[in-house]
């Protein structure tokens, strides 16, 4: 088990994709969105200005660095808030992770092949992979850098912790949940719904 994705939402993607890009080193994987009804991507050579002057709208930017895939989506809040965080699994804790849900009563959204979406009803998702190929190639990154903690502020976090902690079958500490190698701590003082990004510790 490895949390190897988050996505965030915030209204600063180009400051927040300077950060990464900048400051932390990652390799801009695409940026994805519309020109004009058509859908379009584009690899990183192609700067915002050139975009601009295209029409180009922004779906999703799309990063990594070693083992940590981080995707930004534009959205209403100046502060970057969860949508989702990606965690690989092995076949049978993806199938024990999807009849937790089931159990629960949470709605679950297959894509066959492609993603599984889990609502925690705690204000964010999960996205839960079995063994693939392009996660796994992924992994092997790890020797690079790998997401050691993740930090996120929250209204409740206690109640965040323990939505993730019972879908995924792990231990929790008060708002700590351990998923394999990564510490992902709630903190309080943050918002109701998604939970705020506070900061993340790579290794």
């Amino acid at each position: 088990m490895q949390l190897f994705h988050y996505h965030l939402v915030s209204s600063k993607v180009r400051l927040l994709e300077a950060r990464y890009l900048g400051k932390l080193g990652f390799e801009l994987l695409g940026r994805y969105g519309w020109r004009g009804e058509a859908s379009e991507w584009f690899e990183a050579g192609t700067s915002w200005e050139e975009l601009d002057a295209l029409g180009f709208r922004l779906r999703l930017v799309e990063l990594s660095r070693g083992a940590v895939n981080v995707v930004l989506q534009p959205g209403h809040w100046e502060h970057p808030r969860i949508d989702h965080i990606g965690i690989a699994l092995d076949d049978d804790g993806y199938t024990e992770a999807l009849e937790r849900a089931a159990d629960l009563g949470l709605k679950i959204q297959d894509h066959p092949g492609k993603r599984t979406f889990i609502a925690t009803e705690a204000g964010y998702r999960l996205e839960v992979h079995p063994p693939r190929e392009w996660i796994d190639e992924l992994l092997t990154r790890s020797d690079e850098l790998r997401l050691g903690e993740l930090h996120l502020r929250a209204q409740d976090p206690e109640d965040k912790a323990i939505a993730l902690a019972e879908i995924l079958g792990v231990d929790r500490l008060d708002s700590d949940v351990l998923i394999g190698d990564t510490l992902l701590r709630f903190q309080d003082g943050g918002p109701e719904g998604r939970p705020e990004l506070v900061a993340e510790v790579l290794l």
